[in-house]
Order: C-alpha cells, then sequence, then structure tokens
C-alpha cells in the first residue's frame, strides 16, 4: 500500500510522519503527499498549458521537436521513447523544459543544461516555468525531509541541488490504440533513472506501480495531491535505504496528462555510496538518456 502523508506535518517534524516516510521510501518506493505549496490550481494551470500545446497540429510541434537536437528539450513524438527494450517505443508524447545556465557558464553546452524550446502559445511559457520554480522547491523540501528519515542531516543534500539537472515533462497518453497489443504501452514497465519524482495529473487513472510480489496495483493522485518516487541514483546514493520502484502506464479509454518533475542534483554531484569510487550524476544520467531517447541512441 503507497504511504500517503501530510507535508506540513513532515515540513515540523513530526515523528509518527517521518517513520511512515522512511517505511514508505526503503519498503515500497512509491508515496502521495497533500498539503504542499503547490495548491490544486496550480495543477490544473499547468495542466491546461499543456493540453493546449498537445492540441496543436502535429506540423506546429514539430517547430519544437526535440529529435532535431541533441539533447530532451522540447516536444517528443509518440514512439520517440523507449524505456523497456523488451517492449515497442511509448506511444505516448511529452514535452520537456529543463535547467537553464547563464550564458557563457563553462557547462551550458552540455545537453542536461541544454536550452529549452517554447512553442508560439500564448501564456504557456509563463505557466510552466512558473510551475519548474514553485515544484523544485517542493521537491527540495521533500529531499531534506527524506534525509532526516533516513537517519541523516536534513542539509545532506543541499550543495548537491543548486544547479539542479531537473527535468520538467507534460506528459500526454492519448486513449489506448485499437491496435495495442501486449508489447504497448503509453510508458512501458521501467524505475525512473535520477532521484525524485514529483508527479502531477488531471486525476485519470493510469499508474500502476508493481508491488514486491510482482503484481500491479493502480496508484492515483487529484490536482493538488503529487505522486513521489525514488529512482535508480537515490538508491545507489542511499545504499538502499530508498528504493526505485517498477512503474508503467498501460493506457485506457480516457486520455490522461501527467506532469512529473524529475529532480535530479548537480551534474557534478557525486552519488557513489560512501567509500566507493566516484559516480557522476551526469554520467549517469547522460547513459540512461541515451538509451531511452531515440534520436539519442541513434547520434
Amino acid at each position: 500500500m503507497v504511504p500517503r502523508l501530510d507535508m506540513s506535518r513532515l515540513l515540523a517534524g513530526d515523528p509518527e510522519e517521518l517513520e511512515t516516510l522512511r517505511a514508505g521510501a526503503h519498503e515500497v518506493g512509491f508515496l502521495v503527499v497533500h498539503n504542499t505549496a503547490l495548491s490544486a490550481e496550480d495543477v490544473q494551470a499547468v495542466i491546461a498549458a499543456y493540453r493546449s500545446f498537445f492540441r496543436l497540429t502535429v506540423a506546429e510541434k514539430e517547430a519544437v521537436d526535440m529529435a532535431r537536437t541533441g539533447s530532451n528539450r522540447g516536444w517528443g513524438g509518440p514512439q520517440s521513447e523507449r524505456v523497456d527494450p523488451m517492449a515497442n517505443p511509448d506511444y505516448k508524447e511529452v514535452f520537456d523544459c529543463g535547467f537553464e545556465l547563464p550564458d557563457g557558464d563553462p557547462l551550458s553546452d552540455l545537453p542536461v543544461y541544454a536550452p529549452n524550446l517554447w512553442p508560439d502559445v500564448p501564456g504557456f511559457r509563463q505557466t510552466v516555468q512558473g510551475y519548474y520554480r514553485a515544484a523544485t522547491g517542493v521537491a527540495m523540501d521533500m529531499l531534506r525531509c527524506i534525509a532526516g528519515a533516513i537517519g541523516e542531516n536534513p542539509s545532506y543534500f543541499d550543495d548537491k541541488f543548486d544547479r539542479p539537472m531537473a527535468l520538467l515533462r507534460g506528459n500526454y497518453y492519448p486513449e489506448r490504440p485499437d491496435w495495442a497489443g501486449d508489447k504497448d504501452f503509453g510508458i512501458a514497465a521501467h524505475t525512473d533513472y535520477g532521484c525524485l519524482t514529483l508527479l502531477a495529473s488531471d486525476g485519470v487513472p493510469g499508474l500502476e506501480v508493481q508491488g514486491r510480489d510482482g503484481s500491479w496495483a493502480a496508484v492515483t493522485a487529484q490536482p493538488g495531491e503529487f505522486v513521489i518516487n525514488f529512482g535508480e541514483m537515490l538508491e545507489m546514493w542511499t545504499e538502499g535505504r530508498v528504493k526505485a520502484t517498477l512503474h508503467r502506464v498501460k493506457g485506457s479509454a480516457e486520455e490522461r496528462i501527467s506532469v512529473p518533475l524529475f529532480f535530479n542534483p548537480n551534474h557534478d554531484a557525486n552519488v557513489a555510496p560512501e567509500g566507493q569510487d566516484a559516480i557522476q550524476a551526469g554520467d549517469h544520467l547522460a547513459k540512461r538518456f541515451n538509451e531511452t531517447y531515440l534520436h539519442l541512441a541513434k547520434a
């Protein structure tokens, strides 16, 4: 069962809430959190912005097609990603944006800090960027709570997230196609690659999480609630005190929009367990992105 947590109680240091967080992070790898600094209205506004983009014509979306770049910024069309090499490419569409460095920064040429691409949709950029700023704040608060819950100082992660490789995505899952078979998914079974994912959605069911017994269970959250899960990087970094868990979206008779923030540390952060050879966070993400985005795999 996925624990449900009150963010205000976590931030206040409530011992019972922190123990639920610790157990959920270690045993389940998924949480649902409410009462954050992001309101239902904030989520509904950003979902409406993404919906307006995904309703553009293909020609309009192709103006910001990430397939023309060497990074993951802009629109990714249907079947542009394959998260599970044993499944077919995912049939969803996406729009990605991320953290940008100042002009002239020596790391600004790295794909994980690539310039964002913005469509010609009134208000889209302002809404998405505003949500991005607020969501990264919530994600950092959650990381501090996790650090405390697993026995570290709450500031344990702070200096590794001042230039985060934080990627905000709008996912558009259309109605499950008639042609879809056993190997076709909105997004196939996978674990996230980085540290912490803060997921908002329009409330339409679709996300499924694999339990330790191998069964799949639906996890839903209404606007204003957030599903939180953890990635391979954080599992490694915390020596298994936090778990990355398989999840998927098969799709249904209803279209669905979800908005994950993939909150990842600075490019040069060492995410190796203590006492082991250094592992640079940027190298880990670059490897996993190149395996997933089909236009990068061909590069």
